[in-house]
């Protein structure tokens, strides 16, 4: 058995290591095609360290970069062959694709980057902190209160742009000797001024119901996944309405731990092809597009498991229920909005259409919402928080003018030895 295990490993890593090269090889090309970047013109950069699988965490930043480029030119250091052909594929920002430390170093040696921020804790973003004299900053890929969002890793950047109150008060529970007034700043949820995208379906008098679970999990502390233990049941009652519909958005990671987790995925995908066919009007969506944001804002409820997708659906300010874990090991944070959230646990998810129609027409459960809407992201209102994020910006620049000023005549060492520039990547 060990043998034919080991089989497979082989195999396995045969096949990412030619979906690598291939990737690689069509990346160069694309950029070759594109021309030179021109020199010293990009101010801020986006540090991308990981493949394909989680462009979920570049893909939502887009458009609020892409506007915040007519201020401050921003491009995205690529460091995955993977991503990087994927954020060529989007053409939504400038890229750099930098496999190795040489490659990066040159990038950094012929661009003015001022700001780099850092969308997720890949263990890779340490090659990057090395270079001083520009800030180093966390932004994330979302607002939550998982456990990821108190590491200590973010002690390792300059500053960390958070979403409000909430942001801030979690961090000040968990992180000794972290200066929360001095390095974060509050933005809110840019992302939302953005949510936009073309409805799949016209809208008629169905009640949209969106079912936008993580996936499994790495470990039990984390199993927030309800594919497997809500989902069919969940999915079977809004399918039989003649009154409803289904937007199904589920992680792209659903299944890569799990096999029984991918498998209750796939009869889900299944059983919304088989309801269209049986009824065409009914236009239930299964949605596994690159945008995020006109599924939260065309849905009348959301059901959303333990993730950021709780708090994107909170910036939107629409009604949500959250699936409680069925796993007891599973880490809840209780002091924030799960503490007075609208649960739905696994034994009531097939009576998902009177726990939908309950929280859509009781008034206390709307005002709590509100309440925790300012909590978690301040002011909501169309571009406060595009300005927020503006106006981060504008404070880093000005600081680094500031410390630039302070040690202009002061020597830069960027050198590397050999060994840390091949890295073999």
């Amino acid at each position: 058995m060990g043998v034919v295990t080991d089989g497979r490993k082989a195999v396995a890593l045969l096949r990412r290591a030619l979906e690598n090269r291939s990737a690689a090889i069509a990346a160069r090309r694309e950029l070759a095609a594109r021309g030179r970047h021109p020199s010293m013109h990009y101010r801020v950069a986006v540090y991308f360290a990981d493949g394909a699988v989680n462009m979920y965490q570049m893909r939502q930043w887009y458009k609020p970069l892409a506007e915040l480029s007519a201020h401050w030119p921003v491009v995205v250091l690529s460091r995955a062959a993977t991503g990087a052909q994927a954020l060529l594929a989007d053409g939504a920002l400038p890229v750099a694709f930098v496999p190795t430390v040489r490659d990066l170093e040159r990038v950094i040696a012929d661009q003015d980057i001022r700001v780099v921020l850092y969308v997720n804790q890949n263990t890779r973003n340490f090659q990057m902190f090395r270079y001083g004299r520009r800030w180093h900053v966390f932004i994330n890929h979302g607002e939550s209160d998982k456990m990821y969002m108190t590491t200590n890793q973010f002690k390792a950047y300059d500053y960390a742009l958070v979403a409000g109150d909430a942001a801030r008060e979690r961090l000040a529970r968990v992180l000794w000797d972290y200066d929360i007034e001095r390095r974060t700043i509050e933005i809110g949820r840019p992302q939302a001024d953005h949510y936009s995208g073309t409805l799949p379906y016209t809208p008629d008098d169905r009640t949209v119901v969106l079912y936008a679970p993580t996936w499994e999990g790495d470990r039990p502390s984390a199993h927030y996944g309800s594919i497997a233990t809500h989902g069919e049941a969940l999915t079977q009652a809004v399918l039989a309405s003649p009154a409803h519909r289904l937007i199904y958005r589920p992680h792209p990671r659903s299944g890569v731990v799990d096999h029984e987790y991918g498998a209750a995925n796939a009869r889900i995908i299944a059983a919304i092809a088989a309801a269209n066919a049986a009824d065409p009007t009914a236009a239930h969506v299964y949605d596994d597009g690159p945008d995020l944001g006109w599924q939260l804002a065309a849905a009348d409820v959301a059901v959303v498991d333990i993730s950021a997708m709780v708090y994107d659906r909170l910036a939107a300010d629409r009604p949500l229920l959250v699936t409680r874990p069925a796993d007891p090991r599973a880490s809840i944070d209780t002091h924030g909005y799960l503490s007075a959230c609208e649960w739905l646990d696994a034994a009531s998810a097939g009576r998902i259409i009177s726990e939908a129609d309950r929280v859509l027409s009781d008034p206390d459960a709307a005002a709590r919402l509100r309440e925790w809407v300012r909590h978690y992201f301040g002011d909501t209102t169309p571009g406060a928080a595009t300005e927020r994020f503006h106006a981060a910006i504008r404070q880093l620049m000005d600081e680094w003018d500031r410390w630039h000023a302070l040690t202009a005549g002061d020597p830069v060492d960027d050198d590397q030895d050999d060994a840390e520039l091949d890295d073999g990547v």
